[in-house]
């Protein structure tokens, strides 16, 4: 059998990327290696570690706030094994949702590790020896990325581990050393620092979050130390020791004048990821990568190779899921002969801690560097009536506005549910709104989204109403 299009790995944007095919009318194939739809994001990535770090907060509310509210609990305790037994339920449910959509959309999945055999034909290996063939006039490679973890680090995925790894232990660990102040170290530390486990962060960078604003990483890191994570900045790991019952980290300052060793049940790498194009036979076609093994693309997301398409974590941007999706939507609109965009300056970034960090635009830094002439308006949530209800007094929101025009340059938030709340000054950018558009929108008188509208008032001409 024939088909329009096959794609290659069913993560976010590779299932999105089928079904947008379909609903336009192409015969679609679906090739995925594991026995589950959804990539490391359904499966080991966004859904379950959402899923902990909610049971996590539950737990960290119960124990440290609830007494606050008149509400008295006894023998509070955590109950691991359920915790991930949730996690994984959760997991199932999303993931036969997508069983669900495959069949709707009429979309033909097949199950195997697919090879190129050349531009219009895909080997498919199974489980049990046996293969077949799908061909098919265009590809859309959908293959993700995958942790990396230098040999140096005697990964072994019992002390020595990654994210995947974390989101089955079936404890609560003393102590874990998470390398990588980035956002799937600082995820998983907070939600094992919520249940009592004593965290210590080891960053090469000065400051966690380095490609957030710098702002961002203050008030998170201030935040997260109130948790009791501890942060070793501007450190590197040098040597990692395993034993049976846990980890001996060595750490050495940038400069080299400082070294110790850190001793815990576990060390969590979570220093980046690299793209997962192993075995996909790109040679045997001549897709062509970079340095980094990004596959290298064009303005239409297209490879050197025509017909042959590349999206997500594959090819150069941000590592994220719905960056992921846009330009599985986008791909599969251009192939149709419609004429898709995407503006990568507006696909916000978000750290699931507690409190959430949220931005979408340009970062401070970034406009110095760049020369933009600039202003800025901040806002604490711990000024908002909503906020101290809650008591999530934690963090703020940041506007950046052109100096001149007043235009929206970017906007960055550290505070509660602020993943959500990004997504209005995603639309009011996509618009080229201005700080002064922003700042005369009613907002919902008690809610956390007034921080948003003071942030405004600041950035417009400096008159924040409850500050």
């Amino acid at each position: 059998m024939k088909y329009d299009v096959t794609i290659i790995g069913s993560g976010p944007g590779g299932y999105v990327a089928a079904i947008r095919c379909a609903q336009l009318g192409m015969k679609t194939a679906l090739i995925e290696r594991y026995n589950t739809l959804g990539g490391t994001c359904l499966n080991v990535g966004c859904i379950p570690s959402k899923a902990l770090l909610d049971s996590s907060e539950h737990y960290h509310n119960a124990k440290e706030k609830f007494p606050l509210h008149g509400i008295e609990l006894k023998d509070l305790q955590v109950n691991m094994p359920q915790m991930i037994q949730r996690k994984r339920e959760v997991v199932d449910q999303t993931v036969k949702g997508l069983d669900f959509l495959m069949k709707k959309n009429k979309i033909d999945v097949f199950t195997g590790h697919g090879t190129f055999v050349d531009a219009h034909t895909i080997q498919v290996a199974k489980a049990d020896g046996n293969s077949e063939q799908v061909q098919t006039e265009k590809v859309i490679i959908a293959t993700g990325s995958k942790p990396i973890v230098p040999a140096m680090f005697n990964y072994d995925k019992k002390r020595v581990i990654t994210s995947t790894e974390a989101l089955e232990l079936q404890e609560v660990p003393k102590r874990m050393v998470v390398v990588g102040g980035g956002v799937i170290g600082l995820e998983i530390g907070s939600v094992f620092a919520r249940l009592g486990t004593e965290i210590e962060v080891v960053e090469f960078l000065d400051r966690i979050i380095p490609g957030m604003d710098g702002d961002c990483s203050k008030e998170l890191q201030r935040a997260l130390k109130k948790l009791g994570m501890t942060f070793h900045l501007g450190h590197k790991v040098t040597k990692v020791a395993v034993g049976k019952k846990g980890v001996k980290v060595e750490v050495e300052s940038k400069k080299g004048d400082k070294q110790f060793t850190l001793e815990a049940d576990y060390c969590l790498v979570s220093i980046g990821r690299k793209p997962y194009t192993d075995k996909l036979g790109l040679d045997k076609v001549g897709v062509k990568t970079d340095e980094k093994g990004c596959i290298e693309v064009d303005a239409h997301l297209q490879t050197n190779v025509p017909g042959i398409f590349a999206i997500g974590d594959v090819v150069r941007g941000a590592m994220l899921a719905h960056k992921a999706e846009e330009e599985g939507v986008f791909v599969a609109e251009y192939m149709s002969g419609q004429q898709p965009h995407i503006d990568y300056n507006l696909i916000p970034g978000v750290v699931y801690t507690w409190p959430e960090v949220a931005a979408v635009g340009q970062t401070e830094e970034q406009l110095k560097e760049a020369g933009i002439p600039y202003k800025s308006g901040k806002f604490p949530f711990k000024a908002l009536g909503r906020a101290r209800a809650s008591t999530d007094l934690d963090g703020m929101v940041k506007i950046l506005a052109h100096k001149e025009t007043d235009e929206i340059l970017g906007v960055h938030m550290v505070g509660p549910r602020v993943a959500d709340i990004i997504a209005e000054a995603v639309a009011v950018m996509e618009f080229r709104g201005s700080a002064e558009d922003l700042s005369r929108m009613s907002h919902a008188h008690p809610t956390f989204t007034e921080a948003v509208k003071e942030a405004a008032l600041a950035a417009t001409d400096n008159r924040p109403i409850h500050l």
